[in-house]
């Protein structure tokens, strides 16, 4: 076996940094559950195996500084960075003679007992390249290495299984990782062993046979093994440039999303792959683990596509999920949300699943939730393997990198990006570099976006646009100005039962439900809450109304809907026979019923800000004698003259 070069490459942790509202996502978290949950949760604490003690020693720990370590080294906060490296430090001082590490194997049982449980050590080893790329720390290669000779004379006799077996690409990218540090042989070798007692994700996703809700336990439908198994043919791309690979990531998305999607960009999930209900559930561990495999994809294809499913991911269902303070989070959230407190509904998981709080139904969200913001970050940007760079998302912040080929090799590149995307529709990149060098600039244009327009020191450039990037290659001269216009239309998108998401650029939007919180458990810090519905949520939209856009200072939080730095006006009137089911919103009526109702006002907000919402909603005909806008004069509106057609 050998490997493929990728279409890019990642950058280092810590060559990209957050800025403007970005930069305050991360600092939220920070003064939130990352930043203090191993001092209010006994699973991550002191006592956690992972720092040598007798408590929680699978998943949990591993997990929480996944996501705690890139963030520390992101904002580049001591206190954060201290905490993150007692893991690191533990972990390296705990490896054997034989290669291993961690904490004894039988308090890691997780219903295994006769072989390894690899799964945890899966994890581990993704925190530790991290580390070596944030510190260049000379431990961790010959550290990884010593571990995976032991992984290669013993996993074909204590092979994947469970868990660690529907996750086994983990290990293959913390594998490739060290093979481009070494050249190792051994480790191809290993790698084609790995890949060989990996579920077989690329024969699941070309031909997809999960077509409606999952009743049963299946690894291959668990939601979280599904969004982690989506980066499979990826990873196993690198390894033998397969076409079929790339084939089956793109049928896996699109299968996911015929069956199973949902309109914040995710599939639905509550435990497994449900369907396409808007009140069906998604599990916040599998949106950032989404996240982190778009990342991949785009890192080893290339194409646009990618990055535009991982904004659309980032900027509605990630922030959906947790609290704008960063101190509750849900296990499961719904498109349709009206309420959130403990009650069954038609999921695979208990009564609480949908509540806000510290660990709902189970504690893995409360561990892995972290890692969503900071590897979003540290993937903007990666260079595309001919000294130029690539832009994976317009998320404000700083990338540094060398550029050039030949002689102008090794110049030092810094841009800094601007203009507050996805709030806003213009993205501004300015560059400084060591000295003026020749190399592109591929630039992801998103396939929402009909017109770009892209101006360099104020001259307008040509795009040509293929496999979603558009490619600037020149003489590039430090104070170099890029303005990249992606304008933004609202649009409706067909979704379950002539259902239809409304979106205006990556952003989702919903009619937001006022919110009542109402204090549930009582803790030191990390409450639990329940949120019930304190205004009307039965608002079908208008047939032919107009979108009218409205924006506003960005806030240090932008996804609270009562100061949402963008808004969309429209027209609606209540749905009579819109009713409740199970404990949530029930299907929206094919043939709405509005008769009598009047007309008014409603805003929508972006769906990330509303923690209760209908990010569907029905539409409904003009009232008898009113007259419906006159396509011609109208920038945005909807296209469909049928009763039948709303948003969910």
């Amino acid at each position: 076996m050998t490997t493929t070069c990728t279409a890019f490459e990642a950058l280092p942790l810590g060559a990209i940094k957050p800025r403007a509202w970005l930069r305050d996502q991360l600092r939220i978290q920070a003064d939130g559950f990352t930043g203090h949950l191993d001092e209010h949760w006994a699973d991550v604490g002191d006592d956690n195996g992972w720092l040598g003690g007798t408590g929680e020693s699978w998943e949990r720990g591993p997990y929480y500084v996944d996501g705690l370590l890139p963030l520390a080294y992101l904002l580049e906060d001591e206190r954060l960075i201290a905490k993150a490296k007692r893991w690191v430090e533990w972990s390296l001082a705990s490896q054997r003679e034989d290669g291993s590490f961690g904490p004894p194997m039988k308090e890691m049982a997780s219903g295994i007992d006769k072989n390894h449980d690899w799964w945890p050590y899966m994890i581990m080893l993704k925190v530790m390249t991290q580390y070596a790329e944030a510190t260049e720390d000379p431990r961790i290669v010959p550290f990884m290495t010593s571990f995976f000779r032991y992984v290669r004379r013993t996993i074909e006799g204590q092979p994947l299984l469970e868990w660690a077996e529907a996750r086994g690409m983990e290990m293959l990218l913390s594998i490739q990782w060290l093979h481009r540090k070494t050249n190792d042989a051994f480790l191809l070798e290993l790698a084609e062993i790995v890949a060989g007692q990996t579920t077989g994700w690329t024969e699941v996703f070309r031909d997809f046979p999960f077509w409606r809700k999952v009743e049963q336990w299946d690894p291959k439908t668990h939601v979280v093994n599904v969004a982690m198994g989506i980066k499979a043919p990826g990873v196993r791309y690198e390894l033998t440039g397969d076409a079929k690979e790339k084939e089956a990531a793109h049928r896996g998305i699109d299968s996911l999303m015929t069956y199973h999607g949902q309109a914040h960009g995710m599939f639905s999930g509550d435990e497994w792959l449900s369907g396409t209900h808007p009140s069906q559930g998604v599990e916040l561990c599998a949106v950032v683990e989404y996240m982190f495999s778009l990342a991949q994809l785009a890192r080893v294809f290339g194409e646009g596509r990618f990055g535009d499913i991982l904004e659309k991911v980032a900027f509605n269902a990630l922030p959906a999920a947790i609290s704008g303070d960063w101190t509750s989070h849900q296990y499961d959230q719904q498109v349709n949300q009206i309420m959130c407190n403990v009650a069954p509904r038609a999921w695979s998981n208990g009564a609480d699943a949908n509540v806000f709080g510290l660990e709902p139904h189970f504690g893995c969200c409360t561990a892995n939730m972290h890692q969503g913001w900071p590897k979003f970050v540290s993937h903007l940007w990666m260079t595309d393997r001919a000294g130029g760079l690539a832009a994976v998302s317009y998320a404000p912040c700083t990338a540094r990198a060398e550029v050039g080929q030949g002689a102008e090799r090794g110049t030092i590149a810094e841009l800094e990006v601007s203009g507050s995307y996805p709030f806003r529709e213009a993205v501004a990149i300015s560059l400084k570099l060591s000295r003026p060098a020749s190399f592109g600039i591929s630039l992801r244009i998103p396939a929402w976006c009909a017109t770009p327009t892209l101006t360099v020191n104020g001259e307008r450039v040509d795009l040509e646009t293929k496999d979603g990037y558009a490619k600037v290659t020149r003489l590039w001269e430090s104070g170099d100005q890029l303005t990249l216009d992606l304008p933004m239309t609202a649009k409706t998108e067909g979704r379950n039962l002539y259902a239809a998401s409304v979106e205006r650029g990556p952003l989702v939007y919903a009619l937001p439900i006022e919110e009542n919180w109402q204090l549930l458990t009582k803790r030191e810090r990390f409450h639990d809450w329940e949120i019930y519905p304190g205004s009307p949520w039965k608002y079908g939209l208008l047939s032919g109304a107009e979108f009218a856009v409205e924006t506003s200072e960005v806030p240090y939080q932008p996804f609270m809907a009562g100061q949402s730095p963008v808004r969309l006006k429209t027209k609606g009137r209540l749905i009579r026979d819109w009713r409740m089911e199970g404990n949530s919103a029930g299907t929206p009526p094919l043939h709405p019923n509005a008769d009598g109702q009047p007309v008014v006002d409603l805003v929508l907000v972006p769906y990330g800000g509303a923690k209760l919402r209908i990010g569907g909603i029905s539409r409904d005909r003009p009232p008898a004698g009113s007259k419906t806008p006159d396509s011609r004069h109208m920038r945005c509106r909807f296209r469909t003259s049928s009763i039948n057609s709303r948003i969910s």
